[in-house]
């Protein structure tokens, strides 16, 4: 079954609502079997609905909307379909009835613009929305081509806790009886220390996998390589994927930091607690976003002594004097980041410390250019480990790299113990 999504709505298309509900569906077909090849979003205009609809009729057995199911004059999904299939709507006397009951409830009066939720066409069923005042449709038809075939629009509220609650108890389980049994699985492997294009070129040789397929994702966590696989049952798409996760793992080695839901930061926090280690950040020009990281992954209290920024070379000098540290020129350089490292780790009582400094913003006192950043890990025992990095972006994308390489670097020194 292939489908299409639509969501209805001018609101969508001028920035001011974010369609939650499209990402969310699309989430929920793999599971039921159901391949999602489109999305489209249209504002309230009853031609450009009906266009944007008659797309979709005639390339996917299965039409989900979501919106444009209110009363108002702008709410043109009903006649959208109804323009669509060339049927016309008529009010129906149960509708009707339990609209008006719905209303007594709450003690208001039914405007007679409601009416219209009360409508539908003949090849129509109504789809219950205890939650909302607006029953969906279901649409079902016999396709000519190919001879036999079931096509079906499935129009929902674009309100999302309606949305969600109709289809979680009224459309799921109808869908699931229909979609043949077969799944779809994926699992993402994720990525740190090469670009998207150099782990692609990587594994080249399996791109031209069908089943599972093999998709490539720069993230805000690192690069994402998702394995999707469909069979008839999770166990038998996931041993598809195995096999070629292995030859994966087997050609990036270390660079693969963690699956699906897993983060950089709970990754180095599980490693340091399987080593018994604490460590501390230091960071200069990076509004703390390496400690930030740190603190929020899952048990940092175990494994995180806390962190100590600045955002000018005066304030830290001012930390490294009260911490009784030796006197840095610069801070950023190599030996810079050394320095900080050493003073995470020492100032705060920690096994390592790991720095990140960086020129986001021009600096008096600080001649390095800006753009530059550099890192350090220091444990007290082994010589220091150091990376550089230069990037030609925005300070917040500058601190979000410099915060994973940093946490990387400490991630690959961990594995190496």
């Amino acid at each position: 079954m292939k489908a299409e999504l639509i969501s209805i709505g001018t609101e969508l298309l001028l920035g001011q609502i974010v369609d939650t509900n499209a990402a969310f569906l699309a989430s929920e077909l793999p599971a039921l079997g159901i391949d999602c090849y489109y999305i489209s979003q249209v504002g309230d205009n009853l031609e450009r609905l009906v266009e944007t609809l008659g797309r979709a009729w005639a390339r996917s057995d299965l039409v989900i909307t979501t919106g444009g199911l209110g009363p108002t004059e702008d709410d043109l999904t009903r006649e959208g379909i109804a323009a669509l299939l060339g049927e016309t709507m008529s009010v129906q006397p149960e509708l009707e009835a339990q609209l008006r009951a719905r209303f007594a409830r709450l003690g208001r009066q039914m405007p007679e613009s409601n009416l219209k939720q009360a409508s539908l066409i003949p090849s129509a069923q109504p789809i219950a929305n205890p939650v909302g005042s607006a029953p969906g449709w279901w649409v079902q038809r016999v396709a000519q081509e190919p001879a036999g075939t079931i096509q079906i629009i499935v129009a929902m509220p674009g309100v999302p806790s309606e949305m969600r609650r109709m289809w979680e108890h009224e459309v799921k389980p109808r869908l699931r009886q229909m979609a043949g049994g077969a799944v779809i699985v994926s699992r993402t492997l994720k990525v740190l220390g090469l670009g998207e294009s150099n782990a692609e070129d990587m594994i080249r040789h399996l791109l031209g996998s069908t089943n599972p397929t093999i998709g490539t994702y720069a993230k805000q966590d690192g690069i994402h390589l998702r394995l999707t696989a469909k069979a008839p049952d999770e166990a038998q798409a996931l041993g598809l994927i195995a096999p070629m996760e292995q030859q994966i793992r087997q050609v990036l080695g270390n660079a693969v930091y963690g699956v699906d839901d897993e983060s950089p930061q709970a990754v180095v926090c599980d490693l340091l607690r399987k080593h018994g280690l604490v460590a501390a950040t230091a960071e200069y020009g990076t509004a703390g976003a390496l400690g930030s990281l740190l603190g929020q992954a899952t048990g940092s209290p175990g494994c995180f002594a806390g962190g100590l920024q600045a955002g000018s070379h005066r304030g830290m000098r001012a930390l490294g004097q009260r911490a009784g540290a030796a006197p840095m020129c610069s801070l950023v350089g190599p030996d810079g980041a050394i320095w900080l490292a050493a003073l995470a780790r020492t100032a705060l009582g920690a096994d390592i410390g790991l720095s990140l400094a960086g020129v986001l913003t021009p600096d008096p006192d600080e001649p390095a250019p800006v753009g530059a950043m550099y890192v350090a890990l220091d444990d007290g025992i082994s010589p220091p480990r150091t990376a550089s990095l230069n990037y030609a972006t925005t300070p917040t994308e500058m601190r979000r790299l410099g915060a994973l390489a940093a946490l990387n670097l400490l991630r690959l020194a961990l594995l190496a113990r």
